[in-house]
């Protein structure tokens, strides 16, 4: 039997107010852009997450269970239902009460603490467990880290940490000769195994499925199977990993991706040994092929799949060393809106919006990007992170 992944990202940030400038340092502490955060978010409720929440649950229906899927959804995407959109955060528990559904762990703010500080990790990856809980009434089982940041390092915590399944890129200088279709073992771990993106399978959809210059224009449901088929016989598992967005709003209705949806799993399943499961049931009963060993650390992110979307040039090493240095500051205060601020300017994407790389899939730069340059996005960052360390430093004084 070949057990067929579909785990789909949920994410929308806090966005800031790009207007906020230098003068309002001390002055004005509202950050946030409410007004796009709400416009945005609802938009994409309406194109994406109410609409493909409707077609999964239905699809579980027909299917009578043998449709399973997965979703990492954020805390601040979550926080962002609570406050715009409650009804999207209803059809997500409808989908969890069908039992056909996994939601994965991440850290609550969808940053990059792994990368600077191993506490404030844990602390994220903690909250975001409890409040999965909270809403879905269950425990992740399952890790994947932001945008699927991963090393030797990050398996061993999340290993420490008792989860039994993490995803990863299956990058081509991670893997070399061997499949992603097959799980495998994270070097040093004993327990956890690693599912890792079969990324052209998962690629022709997410990016080129609207292609009409891509040579398989159009992807139809039968020749999306056939490939999938395909790997009977040179595989256990495939891994299905891309954006939730991916259906109605990186890919509009009018492609054809919800009728694409509808009629896959039928197709999948018209061949008797294929079968979709989530990734914490593929890991339950599948066993690793080889180890795994990834030194540096790697993602699902631009065709370098490593870091580099987040750090490397001047202004974000910058941002992310000013951010980090507040930690203990931030966490000493005791200030639950300071440290939730905080927080919230770690969330990956600030950084994303200061990349300055030049790629063949730099668009993927610019969408839902309010900055027209990088560096706009720094200075905009920048003070408001200056502002939140002058209000640290005022209750500093007024506490000494």
């Amino acid at each position: 039997m070949i057990s067929v992944c579909f785990y789909f990202q949920v994410h929308q940030p806090m966005r800031l107010d790009k207007d906020y400038s230098f003068f309002q340092m001390g002055r004005s502490h509202h950050y946030r852009d409410e007004v796009a955060n709400r416009d945005i978010m609802r938009k994409v409720a309406d194109k994406c997450y109410l609409p493909a929440n409707r077609m999964m649950l239905d699809l579980i229906e027909l299917h009578k269970g043998k449709f399973r899927i997965s979703y990492a959804i954020t805390g601040v995407a979550m926080e962002q239902f609570q406050e715009f959109c409650p009804e999207v955060l209803d059809s997500f528990r409808d989908l969890a009460d069908t039992g056909c559904v996994e939601f994965i762990g991440e850290t609550h703010y969808h940053s990059l603490a792994f990368l600077f500080s191993r506490e404030e990790f844990r602390r994220q990856v903690k909250l975001h467990s409890r409040i999965l809980e909270e809403f879905f009434g269950s425990r992740p089982v399952t890790f994947r880290n932001t945008e699927l940041i991963y090393n030797n390092d990050l398996a061993l915590e999340i290993e420490k940490m008792g989860y039994k399944a993490i995803l990863a890129e299956g990058a081509d200088q991670v893997l070399g000769w061997r499949s992603p279709n097959f799980v495998y073992q994270p070097a040093g771990c004993s327990k956890l195994k690693a599912l890792l993106k079969n990324y052209r399978l998962s690629d022709d959809v997410a990016f080129r499925f609207s292609d009409r210059g891509w040579s398989e224009w159009p992807v139809t449901v039968e020749k999306y199977a056939n490939w999938v088929h395909k790997v009977a016989g040179s595989g256990e598992i495939i891994n299905l990993f891309m954006d939730y967005e991916t259906i109605g709003e990186h890919q509009w209705a009018d492609t054809g991706i919800f009728d694409f949806f509808r009629k896959l799993p039928e197709a999948v399943l018209s061949r008797g040994d294929f079968a979709f499961e989530t990734p914490g049931e593929a890991a339950g009963h599948l066993d690793p092929m080889a180890q795994l060993d990834v030194p540096y650390f790697t993602s699902w992110a631009d065709l370098e799949r490593d870091v580099t979307a987040w750090q490397g040039n001047p202004m974000q090493d910058q941002a992310a060393e000013l951010a980090y240095a507040l930690e203990d500051k931030v966490l000493d205060s005791g200030d639950e809106d300071i440290i939730a601020t905080w927080r919230e300017l770690l969330t990956s994407d600030h950084f994303y919006y200061m990349c300055t790389k030049w790629f063949s899939d730099g668009d993927v730069h610019k969408y839902f990007n309010p900055y027209e340059t990088p560096h706009q996005a720094f200075i905009t960052y920048m003070n408001v992170l200056n502002d939140l360390a002058l209000r640290l430093d005022g209750a500093d004084r007024r506490q000494g």
